[in-house]
């Protein structure tokens, strides 16, 4: 763990999204409780989700194109300081639902330039033999956020209101952007052949849009890995929309204040996760990362979706929950360092960006289903029914990856084997296949 944050350029990214995520979680939590309180609506609750999603439906995959032709740290640092000076917006007008939606719209909008960019550089600050554990640090840096910022974030929106988590994701913002721009590594995308100079941006921008979607299109690995997250963001569609206020306030019976326990438990088994696969990895594929993570989340999710079938409601019934959200960290961690290992180690430089951002619009399309499902059917069927349906999908994703990926995928190096940790690392990828991550 600490060899890879002595690692100067790799140890500023890391740092800059623990500091981002922290608040960013803590508006995750505030927003939809907010929302909540307002309207006393599912339905509306899924509206803010459904408006940070549309736009990586409409967007994600030409914003993907600007990632394979910008540099990448540069683009993150924009897109940094652009949220931080929107969220301040919410100071003014908290109470309004046509500006809480518009603010989640514009913000998810700018994510599509910043997470794409910040997966495509991954590679090139640790090298390819060290994917795993830097995605299960960046996984280890997500759990320690998601351990501070969703009970900070239901903290301070009781105790002060939306306006102050918003001020507090604003300087967590600020604070991303300045280290980033302190990394030293060549940051700008591979040279890509298929643009020809003399066409017109329109039709060059065309040209890469089409080169990215045949990269997704005719990679046998890539298609399965996208049908089974397609299943896992329609969950999570249902998950956001009511696994956080609706079903901890109405279902469990929890208060205000114990909406962001969930999450801080998922952390915790996260964070002793995130540990585990710094150090051992390396011994497992990463199909089985992605595929056993998957279907053990369905399990752990089920189990706390029907916590009251166990204890009565109140902070017992929280409390069960929790506990299954603590053994859910483990498999979300191998999960999502597995899936993200594959698009960085599979994907050629100057198509990342690209297939990271047709992987957003799918997963995004799948979300905005699964926040209707949840709006809709969490009101007319009930909210635990509808998380139980949400896990059950999990599951039936991780056995399509285990049963239909590759077995005979090579483990990454050891971390004690020798490699290259320079700032301008050059990769020798295979032909380009791809997989991308989508923010639990």
């Amino acid at each position: 763990m600490f060899a890879m944050l002595r690692q100067r350029n790799f140890g500023l990214l890391w740092l800059a999204g623990l500091i981002s995520v922290i608040g960013d979680l803590a508006m995750v939590v505030a927003l939809p409780l907010h929302i909540y309180k307002l309207t006393d609506s599912t339905l509306a609750t899924a509206g803010a989700f459904a408006a940070t999603f549309l736009p990586r439906v409409l967007f994600g995959s030409i914003a993907g194109v600007f990632v394979d032709r910008w540099d990448r740290k540069k683009t993150m640092f924009i897109a940094d300081l652009a949220r931080a000076v929107l969220l301040l917006s919410l100071l003014l007008a908290a109470n309004h639902l046509a500006v809480l939606y518009a603010v989640a719209a514009i913000q998810g909008t700018i994510g599509l330039f910043f997470r794409p960019a910040e997966s495509s550089l991954l590679p090139t600050l640790v090298g390819k033999d060290r994917l795993v554990a830097a995605n299960a640090m960046n996984s280890l840096n997500d759990n320690l956020g998601m351990l501070i910022g969703p009970a900070l974030g239901a903290a301070l929106y009781a105790w002060a209101g939306l306006g102050v988590v918003a001020l507090v994701d604003s300087v967590s913002f600020v604070g991303s952007a300045l280290l980033i721009m302190l990394i030293t590594a060549n940051a700008r995308p591979s040279a890509n052949a298929t643009i020809d100079t003399g066409a017109s941006p329109w039709t060059k921008m065309i040209v890469d849009l089409r080169a990215g979607m045949r990269v997704v299109r005719h990679d046998r690995v890539l298609s399965i890995v996208f049908i089974s997250s397609w299943l896992g963001a329609i969950s999570e569609g249902i998950f956001l929309t009511l696994a956080l206020a609706p079903f901890v306030l109405d279902v469990l019976g929890g208060t205000e204040a114990q909406v962001g326990w969930l999450g801080a438990a998922q952390a915790i088994g996260g964070l002793t996760a995130g540990l585990i696969i710094v150090r051992i990895g390396h011994r497992f594929t990463q199909r089985r990362l992605f595929g056993v993570g998957m279907f053990a989340l369905g399990v752990t999710d089920f189990g706390a979706f029907n916590a009251r079938l166990i204890a009565g409601p109140g902070t017992a019934a929280v409390g069960v929950a929790m506990g299954w959200m603590v053994l859910s960290g483990i498999p979300v961690v191998a999960y999502s360092s597995g899936r993200q290992s594959i698009v960085q180690s599979q994907t050629d430089d100057a198509y990342r960006g690209r297939v990271f951002g047709s992987l957003g619009s799918v997963e995004g399309i799948a979300v905005l289903i699964g926040l209707g499902l949840g709006g809709v059917l969490g009101n007319s069927i009930g909210i635990v029914p509808v998380l139980s349906a949400s896990a059950a999908l999990r599951l039936i994703g991780g056995v399509i990856a285990l049963k239909f990926l590759p077995r005979n995928e090579p483990t990454t190096e050891s971390d004690d084997a020798p490699t290259s940790l320079g700032s301008d690392a050059e990769l020798p990828l295979p032909n380009p296949k791809a997989l991308a991550d989508i923010s639990k």
